[in-house]
């Protein structure tokens, strides 16, 4: 047995050295004069493309979940008194920021150059991370930093708010990554403000109401998402605009019955918006567990958050599929738009009973 595997390697190690010394070869200057200027343009283009489809690869692994609480404890120094109220939930903004811009091939959605031009998909998860980024830094400088409507906003969430709403596309004159380093630095100082004994003025207020103010707009974009995966295969859908009110009114008259179809090459891209949207949430609910914990417990919401975690963590299973199907509703081929909106639909769901649990005195 042991000789075996000696052979083995010895055959695997004789296969690569014979590779190399061929690469060398081919790739040696007086190689490159013999064969022609042609010959060698054409090594040379071929070498590129295989860089750039290897990087394109590469690049286009969505980055794995993190511990939303050993994450805050190492940015507290491994102090558990260090992690006030709002440290984790502050701390987890920060790393889903972070993780947009210094993931392996960095920021994709402005990129002009291959490989990052040609890639669609880890672009549209990018999106989808930066919108629930957007949503949460909205609500931190809105609500949860404020302990009334007529107190005064925090300096560094002014500047970090407005910074995560810049163009995601521009690549120059900012480019939007330079932008983005200047609001995650805003919410460095926001951070480091709440832990520090000595200063008062920063604020992170875990209460029913605010915690609800961020949710009505998680509910928004989860049914938003939810209806434009489930439109993949094409929906006749009764118009309900005006619905519920005898004397509204609106600008344009639309169809009684609208058929709402997402076009074919835009059914990865919305998917995978969905699932960098679901990822980003997957962390914020968990650290708000953490940092609401109190108010959820005394609403018993607990397990209606739990429930919207679980959903959110089955979206993120692992796709075997080389690219995105988009079969029928009950036919042969499967359509994975339909299988991520019964996951959205129902973590909306459980986000709208969490509201109204949070409501309730």
């Amino acid at each position: 047995m042991r000789n075996t595997l000696l052979n083995w390697f010895a055959a695997v190690g004789d296969f690569f050295s014979r590779l190399g010394g061929r690469l060398l070869r081919l790739y040696h200057p007086a190689t490159w004069r013999q064969r022609g200027i042609v010959w060698s343009a054409g090594i040379f283009v071929a070498t590129l493309v295989a860089i750039v489809l290897i990087l394109g690869m590469l690049w286009s692994n969505e980055p794995a979940p993190f511990d939303v609480h050993a994450h805050a404890l190492e940015r507290a120094g491994g102090q558990e008194e260090r992690m006030v109220t709002g440290h984790v939930t502050t701390a987890t903004l920060i790393r889903v920021a972070s993780t947009l811009l210094d993931k392996p091939g960095g920021y994709l959605s402005n990129d002009i150059a291959p490989p990052g031009v040609y890639l669609d998909n880890i672009p549209n998860w990018e999106y989808g991370v930066l919108v629930q980024v957007r949503d949460l830094s909205r609500a931190l400088r809105s609500d949860i930093s404020r302990s009334q409507s007529q107190s005064a906003e925090d300096p560094d969430l002014i500047i970090a708010e407005p910074q995560f709403s810049f163009d995601s596309e521009s690549w120059m004159f900012p480019p939007s990554e330079r932008e983005y380093r200047t609001g995650i630095r805003a919410l460095e100082r926001y951070l480091a403000r709440l832990a520090d004994e000595q200063q008062s003025d920063a604020q992170f207020y875990a209460r029913a109401d605010n915690l609800r103010e961020w949710l009505a707009m998680v509910e928004k974009r989860l049914g938003s998402l939810s209806q434009r995966l489930a439109a993949s295969v094409g929906q006749a859908r009764v118009n309900t605009d005006l619905a519920g009110d005898a004397a509204a009114r609106q600008s344009t008259q639309r169809p009684a019955e609208m058929v709402v179809k997402t076009p074919r090459f835009e059914v990865d891209d919305v998917f995978y918006e969905a699932r960098g949207s679901a990822w980003a949430l997957l962390h914020f609910l968990k650290a708000a567990e953490h940092d609401f914990g109190p108010a959820l417990e005394k609403k018993n919401a607990v397990i209606s958050l739990r429930q919207i975690i679980r959903e959110l963590e089955a979206t993120q299973q692992t796709i075997w599929s080389p690219v995105i199907l988009n079969g029928s509703g009950f036919g042969f081929v499967t359509n994975h738009s339909l299988v991520m909106a019964s996951y959205l639909s129902r973590a909306n769901a459980a986000v709208i009973d969490l509201r109204n649990l949070l409501e309730q005195g």
